[in-house]
């Protein structure tokens, strides 16, 4: 939670759920390029 604090203060982000929000979005963008280069 630190960080997610840290981003929001050096005013990368507006709050903390749209960091959230970001990392969710690029985690799935990696997994499923992931699953779709295995098949």
């Amino acid at each position: 939670m630190k960080g997610i604090e840290e981003l929001v203060n050096m005013n990368m982000y507006p709050n903390r759920s749209e960091v959230i929000r970001v990392a969710i979005r690029d985690l799935l963008k990696i997994e499923l390029s992931t699953l779709l280069r295995k098949d």
